[in-house]
């Protein structure tokens, strides 16, 4: 199996999604997130909306250089420390999944992203996910 993050011949994830398909899913990932009762307290966004749009901007520019595209992050915030950045907050295995539900939902309603690099994305993003997990589920 390849690693999905490699560029194989047709580019990386992130010539494959592009920048408007990158910067659309995440607008309906975050539109489900605020509406999910588990985790919208987790961000910024529920408590003043106006800070999703901030929200919006660092998970595209994380999920560019993610994706094998520009290091936008990067180049504004640094490393991004992806556990330690999380360490505040409790991330439960339940949390986990229902971020993933979200993303999947997500990924299954972007209209211009094909289904296989969908799935390479959501396992690639379960991984991620499953290492923020940092609090037993109560």
């Amino acid at each position: 199996m390849t690693n999905p993050l490699s560029p194989d011949l047709r580019g990386t994830l992130y010539d494959r999604i592009g920048p408007a398909t990158l910067r659309d899913l995440l607008e309906r990932f975050y539109a489900r997130v605020a509406q999910d009762p588990l985790i919208a307290d987790l961000f910024p966004g529920s408590r003043d909306p106006a800070l999703w749009s901030v929200t919006l901007d660092k998970q595209f520019a994380f999920m560019s250089g993610f994706l094998g595209g520009p290091p936008l992050y990067h180049r504004q915030y640094g490393n991004p420390m992806l556990r330690a950045r999380h360490l505040p907050f409790p991330i439960t295995p339940d949390r986990a999944r229902a971020w993933l539900a979200c993303m999947q939902a997500a990924l299954r309603d972007t209209p211009d992203l094909d289904q296989g690099t969908a799935a390479e994305l959501h396992m690639s993003l379960t991984r991620v996910a499953m290492h923020m997990v940092n609090t037993e589920t109560p």
